[in-house]
């Protein structure tokens, strides 16, 4: 135990101590400085930010758990993602930097009007608070205790335990983003991501060896030969939990939204010192996602091999967790754990640096104090990152885990994808869309798909179920691809009638060099045959 907890300690503080060192004499007195990182971050720390800020303790936990439940299909919500990685660097990171937005909504704003901004940086900050900072420290909190059995050895409740592990993972978390800005979290991001990539690849490197005894590869085939059917990455059986059609519907919005206009992920490529690198670093972390299945799939369905007489469905979420105790070594369960709590704060901290980036240019310099100077600005960031930061971890133990707590992110998430992508599409891709069709959608479409998914949820699938004559229910992904395209609909119509009054056109802000990276078009269709390949492979 002492050494599990020395291991823990020695890796945190090494992150710790290298991020301070590494940003004790920038300055942080401006808003580029702060939230962008003066703009100054290499390929590798926007690979390695941009990793860590998306995988966490609910893909390790959640999604190995949802592989543990169902089929290799889960796999879809990783490699999809390098797909839409590859347009993000090749269409939307050259119109974002040329332009110089340090937000999406600072782009709503020039394309569409300041209302329209200010009604998405809500949207932004209320999907934060609901869907991500909550159910991170949750995931976390839980992760911490089935690895160091801290209820047991403590003789405190698991409720209460879970109270104390969030407290403490939120606030050190805090720390990193209220005082240490952009550069800080995408520095320590890239750290823990090496961290987590090798323990991650760690414990089905260890399983599959101890289950071929000795041998990796004898026991793969061993795990896929007897269970074939879990890596079924097609999800193609009636009632499947991911079915493989929603990979040409929802899958398809809520990848371009996530990789390419949400806030919290787009920000790391922001902050890039010229396009180039900007382009390298996120084709970097594509690749990285390519890789995630071994990570956050493969270790859930041998763990189903070992424990399926052990842990029964609603036992999901030990499934993980179970299988780092049966395999890792004791010396090693320390540094695993500080890598696991590493990928909670590079969430965590990420997404309440890119909510005080919202809020401070948003609302607090955009409509409360516009001759607001760059510490004024700074400060109002930092404060809303302390309030969003409270607000989650007060929330965080009330959530319900009964059902699939992955499951339950992307819901949340849906509402708000769907319309924002829909009003961000047409403003680059349209000249005449106008304000007014941008802020009904983006009012009406969340409503929309809340009452679709969640209010009238068992009225909507029994109709849905007569017109298409099934017994199984529409994926919610197909809900949100009829949301996203009623909202274009909508929007092109009222636009037709009520047309913008000026055209939008793109400024040139020459903050960095929009020179773009050479190899980026041939690395990007690599990457986009690899995600194909990788389908045409396992597809049964």
């Amino acid at each position: 135990m002492i050494l599990t907890i020395s291991t823990f300690l020695l890796f945190t503080a090494f992150v710790a101590v290298i991020s301070y060192l590494a940003t004790r004499h920038h300055r942080m007195d401006t808003s580029d400085a702060y939230f962008l990182g003066g703009r100054t971050l290499s390929a590798w720390l926007i690979a390695g930010s941009l990793m860590l800020t998306n995988l966490s303790t609910e893909h390790l936990i959640g999604l190995n758990g949802d592989a543990f439940n169902h089929t290799f299909a889960v796999t879809a919500w990783e490699t999809t993602a390098a797909l839409a990685m590859v347009l993000m660097a090749l269409y939307f990171l050259p119109r974002y930097l040329k332009s110089g937005f340090a937000t999406i909504p600072q782009f709503l704003k020039a394309r569409y009007d300041g209302q329209t901004r200010t009604i998405a940086t809500l949207i932004f900050l209320f999907s934060y608070v609901v869907a991500i900072l909550p159910v991170v420290l949750l995931f976390g909190a839980t992760g911490i205790d089935s690895l160091f059995d801290i209820s047991e050895r403590t003789g405190l409740s698991p409720n209460v335990t879970k109270w104390i592990l969030v407290w403490g993972i939120g606030t050190l978390g805090s720390v990193y983003a209220v005082f240490g800005g952009l550069r800080a979290v995408a520095i320590s991001d890239t750290i823990n991501g090496i961290g987590f990539l090798i323990a991650g690849l760690l414990i089905p490197v260890l399983a599959l060896t101890m289950i071929g005894h000795g041998n990796a590869f004898a026991g793969l085939e061993t795990v896929y030969s007897e269970e074939h059917p879990k890596f079924d990455i097609t999800g193609d059986e009636p009632g499947s939990f991911l079915p493989f059609s929603v990979l040409f519907t929802g899958m398809i919005v809520n990848q371009i939204f996530f990789w390419c206009t949400n806030q919290s992920i787009v920000q790391r490529a922001l902050g890039a010192q010229n396009l180039a690198e900007g382009q390298k670093g996120v084709l970097l972390a594509a690749f990285f996602k390519l890789l995630g299945p071994a990570v956050v799939v493969l270790p859930g369905i041998i763990a189903f091999h070992l424990f399926k007489d052990d842990l029964s469905s609603d036992q999901y979420l030990l499934a993980y967790p179970m299988l780092v105790k049966e395999v890792l070594p004791s010396w090693l369960v320390g540094f695993f754990a500080a890598v696991m709590v590493g990928a909670v704060l590079s969430t965590f901290n990420s997404v309440l640096n890119s909510s005080a980036t919202l809020f401070s240019e948003g609302i607090y310099h955009a409509l409360l104090h516009r001759d607001a100077s760059g510490p004024r600005i700074v400060m109002s960031g930092r404060i809303c990152s302390v309030i969003l930061a409270l607000a989650a971890m007060f929330a965080a133990p009330l959530i319900d885990t009964s059902g699939s707590l992955y499951n339950y992110l992307q819901k949340i998430n849906a509402t708000f994808f769907g319309p924002m992508l829909a009003v961000i599409l047409l403003g680059f891709l349209t000249k005449r869309v106008s304000a007014l069709s941008a802020k009904i959608v983006l009012i009406a479409g969340p409503a929309a798909f809340f009452l679709l998914v969640f209010a009238f949820e068992t009225p909507v699938q029994a109709f849905l179920r007569a017109v298409f004559q099934t017994q199984y229910d529409i994926h919610f992904l197909h809900l949100l691809a009829l949301v996203f395209v009623v909202s274009v609909l909508f929007m092109l119509a009222v636009s037709a009638f009520a047309p913008a009054r000026s055209v939008y056109t793109p400024a040139d802000t020459h903050d960095v060099d929009v020179t773009p990276w050479r190899f980026a078009k041939p690395v990007g269709a690599a990457i986009a045959a690899s995600t194909i390949l990788f389908y045409f492979l396992l597809a049964q």
